[in-house]
């Protein structure tokens, strides 16, 4: 199991963590009514068919809940420098909605980068450039003014 690499430390803040975000996202108040939500929305999940319709894929977290948790991802990637401010801005404008300019974005940002960061401690044994970046988003976590110069994964 890779959580054998955590420091007892590291473990104890990762749990504290988890427990912290759930409470903050319980009390969150989301403007936006309900609907189907992908649960893993992000750019590495659409493909483009010979036609030129794009296709999302990956529906294992599909559910129903707020749209927000979805918007919230496709903000991540942009402040992670992993798109264009221009295209987060045609997305948001198209979508009709920033969830940037929501108060609770800032929740969801760091249930994600968590996500983002357990998701990749999974994998650290496979090489050490995952190893690295794992230790860096760590590091973020921990120090949550510290610049986000995160790799995709």
């Amino acid at each position: 199991m890779a959580a054998d690499v955590l420091t007892e430390a590291d473990r104890q803040f990762l749990l504290s963590r988890r427990q912290k975000l759930q409470d903050s996202y319980e009390a969150l108040r989301f403007p936006l009514s309900p609907c189907a939500v992908h649960g893993d929305a992000h750019s590495d999940n659409l493909i483009k068919a010979a036609d030129g319709t794009v296709i999302l894929i990956d529906f294992e977290r599909f559910a129903f809940g707020p749209p927000e948790t979805d918007l919230a991802v496709t903000a991540i990637e942009h402040s992670l420098g992993w798109g264009t401010r221009a295209d987060y801005d045609g997305f948001a404008e198209r979508y009709g909605f920033d969830v940037l300019a929501w108060d609770g974005y800032p929740v969801l940002r760091e249930i994600n980068e968590l996500k983002m960061t357990t998701w990749l401690m999974q994998n650290i044994k496979e090489d050490e450039a995952i190893a690295q970046e794992f230790r860096n988003r760590m590091f973020c976590l921990k120090n949550p003014d510290a610049p986000r110069r995160w790799r995709a994964f």
